[in-house]
């Protein structure tokens, strides 16, 4: 009988300490929060809030109500570099994109053997990581489309039979159609989340074991989701409570490591802009590229930091998905429980022939 999700959660603490702790190796662990790190396993532990950050509002009446350090900049040119930004931060993300495919993959290797090499998988796995990567850019356009139609579909009624010329007048329907959009739009996250979550934990395992396609791995999967549905059903319940709780602790870490971080930061940070100030540098396309790079320096090294203290979560949920998957996936139980090598044969000498006993001398005659 396959195991439970429930009893997986044993299995995969008792694989995380021996993978991290029986020994404690340092190299291995530092190499586990850069594969973590560009999988994007970080966010099995928790996430990004956005709705609580606001940019600023001031009306901007005049160049003069800019505040000093702000008022030389050339506005043309602070708009060529926000495209460029624009433009860069896209092609990283496609770039990003593509390497956490294939680092999927070595992290998945990683879980598997015990053991991180990243060189050695990054060679190796370009394959199925290509295949992945064209997946989720299918997923991309197909989430970005599903929340267009979303949108687009409610607004343009809403539009053409004038309930938005005169909202006052129809606050009853806005408020009831606003109330259902609500809740289908938070249906189609539900499921686009879960289907990102099962292809990661149980389509990733097969395109590594048997060189398919994310598609096909999928038409391999349902038929095992639908024997087994409430199993999966509990798998992601246990997924997203586990997934509250090492959020919350590796939060309260991240909280503690930044206000480490930040107070040196900021005053260094303070000290150079001082300083710039007195050796007579203004803002320009010099000064905002190099304060942009410095930026994307330090974050990278404070995300590191954090993949650093959030590898026990790195190793962990990989180790829970391939523990639930194993008993219902021969392949990975193979991969993940390998036959004990066969005891060597020692070769049998073949038996001399039989010989018989020498006869007793005959007795000499007397005489």
């Amino acid at each position: 009988m396959p195991i439970s999700a429930i009893d997986t959660v044993t299995l995969a603490f008792e694989h995380t300490k021996q993978q991290l702790f029986k020994p404690f190796r340092f190299w291995q662990w530092t190499r586990l929060a850069v594969v973590g790190l560009l999988a994007g396993e970080l966010g099995s532990g928790g996430g990004f809030n956005g709705s609580n950050f606001h940019f600023p509002r001031h009306p901007v009446t005049s160049p003069h109500s800019l505040s000093p350090g702000l008022a030389g900049i050339n506005l043309a040119l602070l708009g060529s570099l926000i495209a460029v930004v624009v433009i860069t931060a896209f092609a990283l993300g496609i770039i990003l994109m593509y390497i956490s495919s294939v680092m999927r993959f070595v992290l998945f290797d990683s879980i598997i053997a015990k053991e991180c090499h990243i060189s050695r998988g990054w060679s190796q796995r370009q394959g199925p990581g290509w295949r992945y990567f064209l997946w989720k850019l299918l997923y991309l356009f197909v989430t970005i489309a599903g929340l267009v139609v979303l949108v687009g579909i409610p607004a343009a009624f809403a539009f053409a039979v004038g309930w938005l010329k005169e909202p006052k007048e129809h606050v009853i329907p806005l408020v009831l159609g606003g109330i259902v959009l609500f809740f289908v739009f938070l249906i189609f996250l539900l499921a686009i989340s879960v289907i990102f979550v099962l292809t990661k934990d149980f389509v990733v395992p097969q395109m590594a074991l048997e060189d398919i396609g994310a598609i096909e791995g999928w038409s391999r999967l349902w038929p095992m989701i639908k024997d087994e549905m409430g199993a999966y059903a509990v798998y992601i319940g246990m997924k997203i409570l586990m997934a509250i709780g090492a959020g919350i602790v590796i939060g309260i870490a991240t909280l503690i490591l930044g206000l480490f971080i930040a107070i040196p930061t900021v005053g260094l940070s303070i000290l150079a802009v001082l300083t710039g100030k007195t050796a007579g540098l203004t803002w320009n396309a010099y000064t905002i590229t190099l304060a942009v790079v410095v930026g994307s320096v330090l974050l990278a090294g404070f995300l590191y930091l954090i993949a650093l203290i959030s590898v026990p979560v790195i190793v962990f949920f990989p180790a829970y998905s391939i523990y639930f998957f194993a008993a219902r996936y021969p392949a990975l139980s193979v991969a993940l429980y390998p036959p004990a090598p066969a005891a060597p044969q020692i070769p049998q000498r073949a038996a001399p022939p039989y010989e018989p006993p020498p006869l007793p001398p005959t007795a000499e005659p007397i005489g």
